[in-house]
């Protein structure tokens, strides 16, 4: 059943750019999408290890920063007098750099922080996007710091016999986000669902007992950083190319937040519920837009996720599967019931 509806919704997304031909829609539905992505990689940490990382957005903008240098070139000073001189790459050169760049980055701070717990953690990664951001905008022989990096070029597929095709339209572009978030999706869910997938539940549900068993806490929180930063990676790559600009306000905790609100809505824990979290807060605001005031659409967007907390306390996916299968199992039994002479009568 649940194969039946991936493949009915991977249906239902492929076909949009198909019948939706309303471009600023079509590019909210793009945005969306690779901030999706992120929340996938922030549900594998805060989901299924219980890490909550409030420096997330690190790893996205590390990844788009790299992505759309190895793709422009650069000529920036260090210290001691040296120069550190590239020539432009191509772009699908630099998602697969800031894919392994991010990924190196969610070593070495895991590495460092998961000796730590709880606000111990959280504060770390905070600290982490926070020196990030600042390198950034003060490195500006690099990155130009608030002046941004401009004219990124679109990422290009090499087709062999034809040259190469580049994604520059929002048609293009949307087929490579739903291609990207949809192999995030399948590595995550077959992570998860994997002899690893089971000691990261074991170190969320009891640190202790995991460890009794001869689970290594640190190699295995680790291990789970640098996948969720490589993923975090590759959709701050997609949106360097696609944005073509980018600045040190990629790095704004408002970001970190934003994929923090799309994994608990939608259902921390499980597969779909960044996912459909995404959908929903990514889209609210497109859909506010018009008929509200600025003021009053950030008001009506905490109400709908104090509803939904409320009403759906686990979040959308897993509180409405669980209502389902209750309803499911007491539908089950209803036909039947016995009397207390053992004999069956209608429910």
């Amino acid at each position: 059943m649940r194969i039946v509806v991936t493949i009915l919704a991977v249906a239902a997304l492929a076909s949009v750019p198909l019948w939706l031909r309303d471009p600023y829609l079509l590019n909210a539905l793009i945005t969306t999408g690779i901030f999706v992505i992120g929340a996938m990689s922030l549900n594998l940490l805060l989901g299924f290890t219980g890490q909550l990382s409030l420096g997330h957005i690190a790893f996205f903008g590390i990844g788009a920063y790299v992505s759309a240098l190895t793709s422009l070139g650069f000529d920036a000073g260090l210290p001691g007098g040296f120069r550190l001189v590239h020539t432009p790459w191509p772009p699908v050169v630099g998602f697969v750099l800031a894919i392994l760049a991010a990924g190196l980055c969610g070593y070495f701070v895991g590495l460092l922080s998961f000796r730590v717990r709880g606000a111990y953690f959280v504060i770390v990664t905070i600290s982490f996007a926070e020196v990030v951001r600042l390198v950034a905008l003060n490195w500006v022989e690099l990155t130009q710091g608030p002046l941004a990096l401009t004219n990124i070029p679109s990422i290009a597929l090499p087709l062999p016999g034809f040259g190469e095709l580049t994604l520059r339209t929002k048609m293009h572009n949307y087929y490579l986000v739903l291609v990207v978030a949809l192999i995030a999706y399948l590595l995550i869910a077959r992570l998860v669902r994997s002899h690893f997938g089971r000691a990261m539940r074991g170190l969320m549900e009891n640190e202790t007992l995991a460890v009794s068993v001869g689970i290594d806490v640190t190699r295995t929180l680790t291990i789970a950083a640098v996948i969720s930063a490589a993923i975090a990676g590759a959709a701050g790559s997609l949106y360097a190319h696609y944005i073509r600009i980018i600045d040190p306000e990629v790095f704004a905790f408002i970001n970190t937040v934003t994929m923090v609100i799309m994994v608990i809505s939608g259902g921390k824990g499980s597969l779909a519920g960044p996912v459909v979290g995404g959908l929903i807060f990514g889209l609210l605001p497109v859909a506010l837009r018009p008929v509200m005031a600025p003021e009053a659409q950030w008001i009506a967007y905490g109400g709908v996720l104090i509803a939904i907390l409320f009403v759906l306390p686990r979040g959308i996916v897993p509180s409405l599967a669980q209502r389902f299968a209750r309803r499911r199992g007491t539908t089950a039994l209803a036909p039947v019931a016995l009397t207390e002479t053992g004999a069956k009568e209608p429910a």
